[in-house]
């Protein structure tokens, strides 16, 4: 690992954020060296598990490592003067509260920004910051039943069906930290800051992407497709001798590799796929009868034997045999991490590559408060004055 300064390493982020789309937008710069603070309710106002579980659960502890944890309780006016000072020297504030809440935490952009004209506050909320739906509470599943890909998700005819992961809110996490970054780049330039928010609802919609804009510019509503691609014929999940596997052969020059690969040369003949329009029309039959060729071997030999015909295929892997896989191993997507209750453990690992500053998941997931008198002292409280404030309840 290089002795270099990580890339936001100059910058402090205080993070205010729960559940999983706000603390996934604070990992982005947590990983990449900012110092994040989770600053949490103390023990005396009853904690209770959340969504994202147990302290000590693979999902919390994969959600904030590489922070420091305080506990400050915005709801008392001692803990209100605590988090402003933090507030004085910070960058960035991030938040996942309902709208009217920061309102009500004194927590919004334009206090904030009385306090420190250079400060960016991220929002993410359910639904956006005003409409008609500004109140309701939002969480990912219902994000992804109004957002759409819940109606393009799933077999033709099943029903809808969630996706397997939650992913209105990791994109409203990932684009809230982009925000957040172009925010940085441009208060270089003006000196200012300012209020960068998004929403489940406005990810989940964005990144529907080309299907959205099937509806948009072609007036298509885009059904289910199961394990097809929608447009990209034939893309799909194939059996073979030991299970199924992945082909990927949109395109007419990738169809042809596919029949020769195959040994097909009368699917190549066959003048119901002779285009892509074609194919998509005769999906059914065309994926039965590569079907056919493809469940005589077992998934390895189709998969070295298409690689060198230059026919995207691949695996489709469990969780456990996806991280045993050689390439992944390579990537290292399962970083390595010392906590001190649970000692050595992995983490998901960060997915950006930089060709000069390095990745570094530096350190666990954070006890609760645990860097709370270190970052008062830090602000210039005294201990007695860091014991009156815990007295009261106040961290």
């Amino acid at each position: 690992m290089s002795d270099a300064p990580l890339p936001l390493s100059r910058f402090k982020v205080l993070d205010l954020t729960r559940v999983r789309a706000g603390p996934t937008c604070v990992r982005q710069l947590a990983d990449w060296g900012a110092d994040c603070i989770k600053i949490e309710l103390p023990p005396s106002a009853g904690i209770k598990e959340g969504i994202t579980g147990d302290r000590n659960g693979p999902d919390f502890q994969n959600l904030h490592r590489n922070k420091r944890s305080m506990t400050l309780n915005l709801k008392h006016e001692a803990g209100r003067e605590v988090f402003y000072k933090l507030v004085e020297g910070a960058d960035v504030v991030v938040e996942n509260y309902r709208p009217e809440v920061k309102y009500r935490l004194g927590i919004d952009y334009e206090t904030l920004k009385a306090i420190n004209p250079r400060i960016i506050l991220g929002s993410i909320s359910g639904f956006g910051q005003d409409g008609p739906y500004e109140k309701r509470p939002g969480v990912d599943q219902i994000a992804q039943g109004l957002g759409g890909i819940m109606s393009i998700t799933g077999l033709p005819g099943q029903g809808p069906v969630r996706v397997g992961t939650a992913i209105a809110d990791l994109s409203s996490g990932l684009y809230c930290a982009i925000g957040i970054l172009i925010a940085l780049l441009e208060r270089e330039v003006s000196g200012e800051g300012q209020w960068v928010h998004t929403s489940l609802l406005e990810s989940q919609v964005s990144t529907l992407d080309f299907q959205a804009a099937r509806w948009l510019i072609g007036g298509e509503v885009p059904p289910q497709a199961g394990n097809n691609h929608p447009t990209s014929i034939p893309t799909g999940v194939y059996p073979c001798a030991d299970g199924h596997f992945n082909i990927a052969a949109g395109g007419q020059n990738i169809f042809e590799r596919l029949c020769r690969a195959l040994g097909a040369d009368e699917i190549a003949a066959n003048p119901n796929y002779a285009s892509g329009k074609l194919r998509l029309q005769h999906r059914d039959a065309l994926n039965a009868e590569i079907s056919e060729y493809t469940k005589t071997r077992n998934s390895a030999e189709w998969i070295d034997l298409f690689n060198e015909g230059g026919v995207p295929c691949g695996p489709i892997h469990t969780i456990d045999k996806m991280f045993d896989d050689p390439q992944v191993k390579h990537l290292g997507l399962a970083a390595p991490v010392t906590s001190p209750t649970h000692g050595e453990m992995h983490v998901v690992g960060q997915a950006v590559n930089m060709s000069r500053a390095p990745r570094d998941i530096r350190s666990a997931t954070p006890e609760l408060g645990e860097h709370t008198d270190e970052i008062l002292a830090d602000l210039g409280y005294d201990a007695a004055t860091i014991e009156k404030l815990r007295a009261e309840s106040a961290v």
